[in-house]
């Protein structure tokens, strides 16, 4: 026993030892994390005291700890309102309609890579993720000017051609669709980056075996490729699941208007709308806390399905 105590105390010695060695050779490192996680607690973690807004009647008078307790009561208010319901529909649709393009930014990536002419290779890819750093307010302004029924420049060209204006912005399908081009047309090419990552962290020699057994290009894609990137795919797949009842405030109010109302008005569009508009804060960091524990139940879901099917997963 005593034999024992002395060889585990022994082994503790050792591993303290060792990570203070680490420390010492690596002390630049860990100074450098210091400013992100400086960052992520500060925003991030602090912030999240503010939840108990939701259990509370918030004034803004008396501040969050002082204001009356509620328990579960606005939730109650919340789950009874019908626009609630809806917006939670339109969020949930729009993100599954979201998740079917989820493959583009894969194709892009698979045809990019196969490009062999480097300039218009490099052109290709700065094209493409170009839109990720337009804001959604000028994305906005840009659908209007170019899609509007009777003054878009889309329909004008229509009209000129003899055909009858369409209103994308207008019609609740059309604008559906327009809002899905829009965000394939913003997101893709980001996706496409890191899809393009990953591919070029894929082992050379495979494709020169596979060029040696005479294999066509798109047995390259297949067997090498794909498999090579399997893994990121899972992981934003995943992430992308743990989304679905979440969705951004920019893209939907920067597209909505009084005409789709019934299918634009998203759960962050309606927590502004509703929430902060209204100075219903405990409205708002009620239907926050109720998305995420939704988001990480689906996120927690998917993770566990992936785990089962391909075991791969995040975590």
């Amino acid at each position: 026993m005593q034999t024992e105590v002395r060889r585990s105390g022994t082994e503790l010695t050792v591993k303290r030892r060792n990570a203070v060695t680490g420390f010492k050779r690596q002390w630049p490192l860990y100074l450098l994390m210091v400013l992100p996680m400086t960052f992520f607690i500060t925003f991030k973690y602090i912030p999240m005291l503010g939840v108990v807004v939701a259990f509370k009647d918030y004034n803004i008078f008396k501040g969050i700890w002082a204001s009356e307790w509620v328990g579960l009561d606005v939730f109650r208010e919340i789950f009874a309102m019908p626009q609630f319901y809806k917006a939670l529909r339109n969020t949930l649709m729009l993100n599954v309609i979201s998740l079917l393009t989820f493959p583009i930014p894969i194709i892009l990536a698979l045809m990019l890579n196969e490009l062999r002419i480097n300039w218009y290779k490099r052109l290709s890819q700065t094209l493409l993720y170009l839109p990720h750093f337009i804001s959604w307010v000028i994305v906005g302004g840009m659908a209007i000017q170019l899609l509007a029924t009777h003054t878009g420049s889309v329909n004008e060209f229509i009209k000129s051609l003899g055909g009858q204006p369409i209103p994308f912005l207008e019609n609740t399908i059309m604008w559906i669709l327009t809002y899905t081009g829009a965000g394939v047309w913003h997101y893709a090419g980001w996706g496409t980056i890191l899809y393009l990552a990953a591919l070029t962290g894929i082992n050379k020699e495979l494709y020169e075996a596979a060029e040696v057994d005479g294999a066509s290009r798109m047995r390259k894609i297949w067997h090498i490729a794909l498999p090579g990137i399997k893994p990121t795919i899972v992981v934003l797949f995943i992430i992308q699941i743990g989304r679905m009842a979440d969705i951004s405030f920019e893209q939907p109010y920067a597209l909505q208007n009084g005409y789709v109302m019934d299918v634009a008005q998203v759960i962050s569009t309606y927590v502004y709308t509703v929430g902060i508009q209204s100075a219903q804060f405990a409205l708002a960091a009620a239907v926050g806390l109720f998305q995420s524990v939704v988001g990480l139940v689906l996120l927690l879901t998917a993770e566990l399905i992936s785990r089962k099917v391909n075991n791969q997963g995040i975590f």
